[in-house]
């Protein structure tokens, strides 16, 4: 008999009806040749510290720091799971070959195969690796069957994360809630948790502390076309009159005038980051109710695979596209113009270096039916954005016109689309005006020079007559609050402001948390109250202020330094790092951190966790590394 265990009855029940298992049994579905059972996602973890030994139950500082000897797995304590374990270890101890059916990811692989070692199987595995729920996929998969033993590393990975997950989250909450806790709370403290809530602290710091200057702008209206001084920002009220006073009362004359043609690209397939940000903004979606509503969607055969980092496809999914176009009858008027023709084959849509388990999120062409409000939102972004890829590029005009008045010289821009290609599918969206005013600004605060969709009146050089001139008091604003849109990116890239599609995207490998556990990441901390929404803004609440304050170890908050262990967990995914290395280095530095916060001046002249090169020195009013004026970013001193 074949057993196979899928993450979740719905799912076992779609793979069980392919294989023809359709007689429904406790706990599990059989027929012809196969069981087909599921778990509730987790059926177990890693025990607890009391689980090991007595002497860690009672919270206490000389306790500290706890590291097992070795790692212990536990079911759940709940009765359901309990009962459906029992079903599924009698399964298994019978069974001939067991396939495992779990989500194709590292959770996934995480939660089979420690169901597996709970109930010690000792027969073959195979594993199951599909991207889509749909009957031909299942069966395409079966077809196709992996030994496990090809998916070592994934498991080591998953494995890796939470072991250190379990030996920062411990120890660090029991040091810092005896340390500073001063008996009143828990200080919850995790891998990823406190970095993201670092970054949301240091933002509202900056906010907070931000103090406006003025700065004056001198424009002028020129047959009713606004043109601005090209000197930009003035920092004086005198410096701007001056000028103002030498336009004043003559004529303004265009000096020059540039048209140049551009092109650009459909945007990008979505990754599982890239849809919360998407939707975020567009239907103020949170990233765990995207997250949900797309999942929901994969469940239901609508969409492929979602937990994905990637924004391309492989080169097997090209022969596979115009039928999934086809099959898109909801979008029949934007499908055919490609009907009957060679779709275009982008190497920013197909490539399969930049694929590594899936490829990105598409639809898979199954018609959608009784689909919620949020899941129509969520389709067809993701539909409108696989069927803009194989549209032309949108094709436009920028048109500067130049001017002058005496020695004051006066630009303005307009953008025209010539030809929009793509944009026939992916509409802008209409904003706004003090929305528009706050998306043109980067998260820094400043200005983008952005070129307004505008068609200019016709201008000729030289001509020349009367104007406006007017001189505005501005003052400048500070850094924007984290949306759950704009954190998401800031995880993505460990905490660096990136606007370039092409560059996040190499960075991806640094970010903090994973795509399928940022938005969780987030909820956690609305659940311990450390954050709270205010309108789209995340600000921290005076408990998660305190916390931050309370943590001198950039150890612990650092998200540069989260995005490196995040790189050298996908390292061991891809064999490129040792697991044994990466947990030693784990427990040394949890080690470091207990010594630390117990003895400070313990730590100098070790060597600098972040760069490796540096050691622990001392300075006026900080912890730091050697090397810090030569680059390292490590807590550099003061």
């Amino acid at each position: 008999m074949v057993v196979c265990i899928a993450e979740k009855p719905s799912v076992a029940r779609d793979i069980a009806k392919v294989l023809g298992a359709t007689q429904a049994r406790d706990g599990y579905m059989e027929g012809n040749g196969y069981q087909v059972t599921w778990t509730f996602g987790h059926l177990c973890t890693l025990k607890e510290p009391h689980d090991y030994t007595d002497q860690w139950k009672a919270w206490a500082l000389t306790r500290l720091p706890m590291i097992p000897p070795r790692f212990g797995i536990k079911l759940i304590a709940d009765k359901g799971v309990e009962k459906q374990f029992k079903t599924i270890e009698s399964l298994f101890q019978k069974a001939d070959e067991i396939v495992n059916c779990g989500d194709a990811g590292q959770e996934g692989e995480l939660i089979q195969r420690w169901v597996m070692q709970k109930a010690q199987v000792k027969c073959p595995v195979k594993r199951l690796w599909i991207s889509s729920l749909t009957e031909e996929s299942i069966r395409e998969g079966f077809k196709t069957l992996k030994d496990q033993s090809e998916y070592q590393s994934l498991y080591e990975a998953g494995l890796s994360r939470a072991i250190g997950d379990w030996l920062l989250g411990m120890n660090a909450t029991r040091l810092y809630t005896l340390k500073y806790g001063r008996n009143r709370q828990v200080l919850s403290i995790g891998r990823v948790q406190t970095p993201t809530l670092a970054l949301i602290v240091k933002r509202y710091q900056e906010i907070q502390n931000f103090k406006p200057e003025a700065y004056w702008v001198l424009s002028t209206v020129y047959r009713d076309t606004t043109f601005t001084a090209t000197k930009g920002k003035y920092g004086s009220v005198e410096e701007g009159q001056k000028d103002l006073q030498s336009v004043e009362g003559k004529e303004f004359t265009v000096t020059g005038i540039e048209t140049k043609k551009g092109k650009e690209a459909p945007p990008k397939l979505y990754d599982l980051t890239s849809l919360q940000v998407e939707c975020n903004k567009k239907y103020n979606l949170s990233a765990e109710q995207t997250l949900q509503t797309i999942q929901s969607l994969y469940e239901k055969k609508y969409t492929t695979y979602p937990r994905v980092d990637t924004t391309y496809l492989s080169d097997d999914i090209y022969p596979k596209c115009p039928d999934i176009l086809a099959k898109l009858t909801n979008y029949a008027e934007l499908t055919a113009p490609m009907a009957g023709k060679k779709l275009p084959k982008s190497k920013k849509v197909f490539d399969n270096s930049k694929v590594t388990d899936h490829h990105a999120i598409i639809p898979t062409g199954v018609v959608p039916q009784n689909l919620s409000f949020a899941e129509q939102q969520v389709y067809d972004e993701v539909c409108r954005h696989f069927i803009a890829v194989f549209y032309p590029d949108c094709v436009f005009s920028t048109t500067t016109v130049l001017g002058k008045v005496e020695e004051v010289e006066f630009k303005t821009s307009g953008k025209q689309i010539l030809e929009p290609g793509w944009r026939e599918v992916i509409k802008p969206v209409k904003q706004e005006k003090g929305q528009k005013e706050e998306n043109q600004e980067n998260e820094e605060g400043g200005k983008k020079e952005e070129v307004e969709e505008k068609t200019l009146p016709i201008f000729a050089k030289g001509e020349h007559g009367p104007h406006q001139p007017q001189l505005a008091e501005k003052w400048t604003t500070p850094p924007k609050p984290y949306t759950e849109a704009t954190l998401l990116r800031a995880m993505e890239t460990a905490g660096k402001l990136v606007d370039d599609e092409s560059l996040r995207e190499v960075m991806k490998e640094n970010g903090i948390g994973r795509p399928s556990t940022r938005a969780a990441i987030i909820e956690t901390l609305f659940k311990r109250n450390y954050i709270k929404k205010v309108r789209k803004s995340l600000e921290p609440t005076p408990t998660g202020i305190e916390l931050i304050g309370l943590i001198h170890e950039d150890l612990l908050k650092s998200a540069e330094l989260t995005g490196i262990w995040e790189k050298k967990l996908r390292e061991i995914e891809q064999h490129k790092y040792d697991t044994q290395q990466f947990l030693e280095e784990l427990k040394q530095m949890v080690i470091d951190i207990v010594t630390t916060v117990m003895n400070p001046d313990s730590i100098i002249g070790k060597p600098c966790p972040l760069c490796g090169k540096g050691t622990i020195i001392k300075g006026r009013t900080a912890y730091g590394c050697s090397e810090w004026k030569t680059g390292c970013t490590w807590r550099r001193p003061f």
